[in-house]
């Protein structure tokens, strides 16, 4: 069986977390955005991924009405847990939101699907989130899905010892 307690670890920084949020997170269209974090429970939506850069930053589109853009406005602090199911990937993240209402950042991150929420992007309500990650944690399978399960159902059926090319690790994508 495999062993969960003491799986292959790999804690990245720097360049190397940003990238590996970015592989990670480049292909998850959707993730969690937790809010609210000096209070319990906080408030937690799934927001749209418009992009995330080589660094690890992620970009989102939000109205400057909603709830979310008045948390952040009270406290920057964020958590973004992302899941890439065709990797076998998972993502949780902490960082620093700030709101961005400048043309130009609007016109970089818009997306036709965006119309579906606002009148175009010069709708007064139109805002763009910026999040730089400080730091998170990654969980992802080395051998892709289809490799890991058949690992795992071979050690639950037989009782066999396997690695089940599992791998995680701390990232720190800032360097202090």
């Amino acid at each position: 069986m495999a062993d969960i307690d003491h799986q292959p670890r790999q804690d990245l920084s720097g360049a190397e977390a940003g990238q590996k949020i970015r592989e990670i997170a480049k292909d998850t269209r959707t993730c969690m955005f937790q809010t609210g974090l000096d209070s319990f429970p906080g408030d937690t939506r799934p927001m749209s991924i418009q992009e995330v850069d080589e660094d690890g930053t992620f970009w989102f589109l939000s109205s400057t009405e909603s709830e979310k853009n008045r948390d952040i406005a009270r406290d920057p602090r964020v958590v973004l847990t992302c899941q890439n199911e065709g990797k076998m990937a998972y993502l949780a993240v902490s960082g620093r939101a700030s709101i961005h209402t400048d043309p130009a950042t609007i016109d970089r991150y818009w997306t036709e699907f965006a119309k579906a929420w606002f009148k175009g992007k010069e709708d007064p309500r139109v805002s763009i989130i910026q999040v730089v990650p400080a730091d998170g944690h990654y969980w992802e399978t080395r051998d892709g899905k289809i490799v890991a399960f058949a690992k795992m159902s071979f050690a639950a059926f037989t009782g066999a010892s396997v690695d089940d090319g599992g791998v995680s690790g701390d990232l720190a994508p800032r360097l202090p």
